[in-house]
């Protein structure tokens, strides 16, 4: 069914979904009229019918929020929900050992979408949230998504605007260039400061069966002295997400010492969390 202007109903009703961020969790009618360029009159009553099914809901005080109901519908069958599960007790082991953030990202469009976050109180800042997104170039898990992504999509990331968060992100063509290719060198990212001056992210590739690259598992530490001694134990977990399922395994690189982080073990380099 579409409209006199020729947009279709679904349309409008995605772009109404579309008004929900993660900082704007709730919207008023009238936000989401003028987040969507639709009608108030309009918005209102696809909002009421959306409620009706329950896919949004209405706070006490009548603000709209995304439902348990869409939520529901779209883990039943998302392709995610198993490369989460396989991560899960991988990103235990290795939250167990640094103490700070660990997170599974995803190549969605032209960002890295996070799927899954762990994290501590007192844990160094991070700006990532689980459906949240950064953009490739500045973050270490979109550095080894971007690396192994496909040829277009490097082209499309080198030719557009590069944010610069921190005198240290990578935000010209020459630097992102040299930075890819360092990933794929060394078979993981290392980005100190490059979103937060006090943070740094390190992140490897997670591969499915055939080798090619579908998520990358990372963390977020503190941007000092030893964070290099956490690098091992990232690249493990990431091969240990890689092995389970139908992943085959993904061999040790020459000179790295396997580290087990898998159900939630312990190792020496905690310690280095507490600096």
């Amino acid at each position: 069914m579409r409209t006199q202007n020729g947009e279709s109903v679904l349309a409008r009703i995605v772009r109404i979904f579309e008004a929900f961020t993660p900082e704007d969790s709730s919207l008023t009618v009238s936000e989401i009229s003028r987040r969507t360029g639709l009608h108030v009159a309009t918005a209102s009553r696809l909002v009421a019918e959306l409620v009706s099914y329950g896919f949004p809901t209405r706070d006490a005080d009548r603000r709209v929020r995304i439902g348990m109901r869409l939520w529901e519908l779209a883990t039943r069958a998302s392709p995610s929900l198993s490369l989460r599960d396989a991560a899960m007790p991988f990103m235990e082991g290795v939250h167990d050992v640094v103490g700070h953030h660990v997170q599974l990202g995803v190549l969605n469009d032209d960002d890295v979408l996070f799927l899954e976050r762990l994290t501590a109180p007192g844990a160094v800042v991070n700006y990532t949230r689980i459906a949240g997104r950064l953009p490739l170039h500045a973050s270490s898990s979109g550095l080894v998504l971007l690396a192994h992504g496909p040829d277009d999509l490097r082209r499309r990331v080198l030719d557009g605007p590069l944010h610069r968060y921190t005198p240290n992100t990578p935000a010209t063509p020459a630097l992102l260039r040299a930075e890819l290719a360092e990933v794929r060198r060394q078979g993981y990212a290392f980005c100190p400061g490059y979103v937060h001056p006090d943070a740094l992210g390190i992140a490897a590739p997670v591969r499915e069966a055939h080798g090619d690259v579908v998520a990358a598992l990372a963390v977020i530490v503190p941007n000092e002295a030893g964070a290099t001694s956490v690098v091992p134990v990232v690249r493990t977990a990431a091969r240990g997400v890689s092995r389970g399922g139908t992943h085959p395994a993904v061999g040790v690189p020459d000179g790295d010492e396997p580290v087990p982080v898998a159900g939630r073990q312990r190792s020496p380099r905690r310690r280095w969390s507490r600096c």
